[in-house]
């Protein structure tokens, strides 16, 4: 099940709250006391989990057949009947431990903060993506009892969730069992959905975050376009044409051949309002991140004016197809069946996209990616972040 928001419906001041509410949704509904929908769904053969994005929020049960009406009463019940059992206490237990996995996952993690730098400097204070997914403690701790009811009110209802149901049962009896149990719960309000904002820097921004790291690393960060909007694809082609495999151009250059480098990494990030693209370089011991920036901006000129190779882009397109093919021959989890049936519904508006989607890469050129390169990089502004270890600006990288 989908619900249709995330950290993009956020306010600035009052961020986090889509995160802090996938935990929420695991402490127990009226009729499904605390830790019991985990027991449940054990006893059962069955999994679960869930995860936030900017865009999103979902949650999963993985189980035989047999299980589906408790795997669908589970969900109905902390659809429609969470708010009686949520009590200012579990609030500020689940806020506590969002509190730690952002000191575990961001604050204390080596260049765990670089993603939020990047995010200040890429979007204005008032765009939705400015802020990270887990959002500032600030705002955490600030969120009251009626802030999270509130939330809950608006987006966890009927009209602003997907429910998918895909494995070995027939159609009327997933369609019967749904509206046994969810059939009786209300709508909620109209949930106003934020329109696309691209944004375009004004001119290049650096930046130095000093951090507890052994070794320096240079981020890139790029304005695109959003996800399924033409040239997302070819983006993602670009980026593996960089930095996937061994015989990519960045990590052949900058790892295998003048071994300045430990890693390069480059992706293309559509989202539903905006996109942007990222890459990262870390340096070996005894070099700075001008010298990487120097390599990056070569090759990324070179593309510019020569495009890349049909081989290139054919193995790129491979790869693609093949982690597709890969990932929905699961049914259920991250990225299965169920979930990219649920993803292309909201992205697109058809949960039947998969054939069109493999097309979108499949029609990729070289020309179509030395012009992505063109618009999108060499000839656009950018954030250029360096993470240095501390007391050591020095490394950073410079206009």
């Amino acid at each position: 099940i989908w619900y249709h928001v995330g950290s993009s419906d956020e306010q600035p001041g009052r961020t986090g709250f889509a995160h802090l509410f996938e935990h929420i949704m695991f402490m127990g509904s009226q009729h499904v006391p605390t830790g019991d929908f985990d027991k449940l769904l054990e006893a059962a053969g069955a999994d679960n989990n869930g995860s936030t994005t900017e865009d999103r929020t979902n949650y999963y049960e993985d189980g035989p057949s047999n299980a589906l009406p408790l795997m669908l009463w589970l969900d109905s019940d902390r659809m429609g009947f969470l708010l009686p059992e949520m009590t200012a206490d579990k609030v500020d237990l689940q806020r506590g431990v969002v509190q730690n996995e952002r000191r575990q996952s961001y604050e204390n993690r080596p260049y765990g903060l670089a993603e939020e730098n990047i995010l200040r400097r890429l979007y204005p204070p008032e765009h939705p993506y400015n802020w990270p997914v887990i959002g500032s403690m600030t705002d955490l701790q600030a969120a009251t009892l009626e802030d999270v009811r509130r939330f809950f009110g608006t987006y966890y209802t009927p009209n602003n969730a997907t429910l998918v149901v895909a494995g070995d049962i027939a159609p009327r009896e997933a369609r019967r069992i749904a509206e046994r149990y969810f059939g009786d719960i209300p709508r909620g309000p109209a949930v106003h959905r934020r329109a696309a904002w691209p944004v375009q820097l004004g001119s290049d921004v650096y930046a130095t975050l000093e951090d507890r790291v052994q070794l320096p690393r240079v981020y890139d960060a790029w304005h695109t376009v959003r996800a399924f909007a033409d040239g997302d694809a070819t983006l993602d082609v670009l980026a593996n044409v960089l930095s996937a495999g061994k015989s990519s151009r960045l990590y052949k250059r900058l790892v295998y051949e003048l071994q300045i480098a430990t890693d390069v990494v480059a992706f293309q990030d559509g989202g539903r309002i905006d996109g942007k693209f990222e890459l990262f370089a870390t340096a070996r011991p005894g070099h700075d991140l001008n010298e990487l920036q120097r390599v990056i901006d070569d090759e990324l000129k070179r593309l510019a004016e020569l495009g890349p190779t049909a081989r290139e882009v054919e193995r790129a397109q491979n790869t693609f197809e093949a982690e597709f093919l890969a990932r929905i021959e699961r049914v259920g989890g991250f990225g299965g069946k169920a979930d990219q049936l649920n993803f292309y519904n909201y992205f697109v508006g058809t949960p039947d996209y998969f054939q069109k989607d493999l097309d979108r890469y499949r029609r990729v050129t070289p020309a179509d990616v030395q012009q992505a390169v063109r618009r999108h990089l060499t000839e656009a502004h950018r954030v250029v972040l360096s993470v240095v270890p501390q007391g050591k600006p020095e490394l950073a990288a410079t206009p």
